[in-house]
C-alpha cells in the first residue's frame, strides 16, 4: 500500500499484555509494507528478552524479516525515560518515511503512546535531591495516591517500584513548575488499533506463557544479567519479571512464592494496561478495537479498510 495515498501517517497497535500484538503488527507490516517501531518501556534494554517478551521470532514471516525500532537499544541497568522515547520514536518515524515505508507503532506502554499521540511537553528533567528525601520512607501506595493527584501524563501504569514512582512524582513536579515548555514535533495522523482479548482468556494465556518463559531459561537470563555487573537493585527497579525473579535469586523469595507473586503481578499489569486504554477513550482518543482471536486475515482486512477510509 506504500504507493496509495492514505490519510493516516500512522498505524498503532495497542493492547494489554499476552493479546497478541507483535503477531498481528508484523503481518501488518508486511502487507502494508511498513515498519514496526516499538512502544515498550523494556524492550529497550539489550539482553532483557524473555522477560519483556520481545518475542524477536515474530519479525520474521515466510522468510522475510520485518524491519523493527526502537528495540535492544540501551544497556540493561540504564534507565530510560520517556522523553528519551518520546525523541527516539519521532527519529525512528521520520526515517521510516524516508525510507519509502508505512509506520506502525506497536506496544503496551501507554505513557509511551501517549507522549507520542498528545506530543506532551516533554524534557530530560534533572533529578530533584529535595523532593526524593520528602518522599523517602513512602510506601507504593502512598506514592501512587500522589501520582493520582497529577492530571497530566503518569500514573500506576509504569510504576510497579517505589524509585519508579518517585521519579514520575518527579518528572510531574517539573512540568507543573515549567509550563512554558515548547517543542516543535512532526504531525502524526493515527489509526489506532486496539488488540483486545477477553479477561478469562487473557489470564489462562498470561500464565501459559509465563510457566514457557521459565521453560526456555528466564531464571538464566537474570542471573546472566546479575553475573555482568547489573546490580540487584537496577534489575529490581524494571519491575514485573525482573524484579520477582532477582529477589527470588537473591533468597528473598522461594520459587514458588516468586512465580506466584509475579503471576498475580502480571495479570493486574494487564488490568492496568486496560484501564489505562479506556482512559484515553474518555479522553477523546478513537480506538478500534479488534478480537483476538479473530482469524488475523479477517483483522488486516478491517485495518485495510479503516485505512482508506477518508477522515
Amino acid at each position: 500500500m506504500s504507493d496509495i495515498q492514505l490519510p493516516y501517517n500512522l498505524l498503532v497497535i495497542l493492547g494489554p499484555t499476552a493479546s497478541g500484538k507483535t503477531t498481528f503488527a508484523t503481518h501488518l507490516a508486511k502487507k502494508l509494507d511498513g515498519e514496526i517501531i516499538s512502544a515498550d518501556s523494556r524492550q529497550v534494554y539489550k539482553g532483557m528478552d524473555l522477560g519483556t517478551g520481545k518475542d524477536l521470532e515474530d519479525y520474521t514471516i515466510d522468510g522475510q524479516l520485518i524491519p523493527y525500532h526502537l528495540i535492544d537499544i540501551v544497556d540493561a541497568g540504564y534507565k530510560y525515560n520517556v522523553f528519551e522515547y518520546q525523541t527516539d520514536f519521532f527519529k525512528a518515524f521520520e526515517k521510516v518515511q524516508q525510507n519509502g515505508h508505512f509506520p506502525i507503532m506497536c506496544g503496551g506502554t501507554g505513557m509511551y503512546i501517549e507522549s507520542v499521540l498528545k506530543k506532551y511537553k516533554l524534557i530530560n528533567v534533572p533529578n530533584n535531591p529535595a523532593l526524593r528525601e520528602q518522599l523517602e520512607g513512602k510506601t507504593i501506595e502512598d506514592l501512587s495516591k500522589i501520582l493520582e493527584s497529577f492530571k497530566s501524563l503518569h500514573n500506576q501504569t509504569d510504576t510497579e517500584t517505589v524509585a519508579r514512582a518517585i521519579r514520575a512524582i518527579e518528572i510531574e513536579t517539573y512540568y507543573q513548575d515549567h509550563p512554558e515548555i515548547e517543542l516543535d514535533l512532526p504531525d502524526v495522523n493515527p489509526l489506532i488499533i486496539g488488540v483486545n482479548i477477553d479477561r478469562n482468556a487473557r489470564r489462562k494465556k498470561i500464565t501459559d506463557r509465563l510457566q514457557k518463559r521459565f521453560d526456555e531459561g528466564m531464571l538464566d537470563e537474570v542471573r546472566a544479567l546479575l553475573d555482568k555487573g547489573v546490580t540487584p537493585d537496577d534489575l529490581i527497579y524494571y519491575g514485573l519479571e525482573y524484579k520477582y525473579l532477582t529477589q527470588h535469586i537473591i533468597g528473598e523469595l522461594t520459587y514458588k512464592e516468586m512465580f506466584d507473586k509475579l503471576n498475580v503481578s502480571i495479570h493486574q499489569f494487564a488490568k492496568r494496561q486496560m484501564t489505562w486504554y479506556r482512559g484515553m477513550e474518555r479522553k477523546g482518543t478513537k480506538i478500534h478495537w479488534v478480537d483476538a482471536f479473530e482469524p488475523i486475515e479477517q483483522r488486516m482486512e478491517k485495518v485495510e479498510k479503516l485505512l482508506r477510509t477518508p477522515l
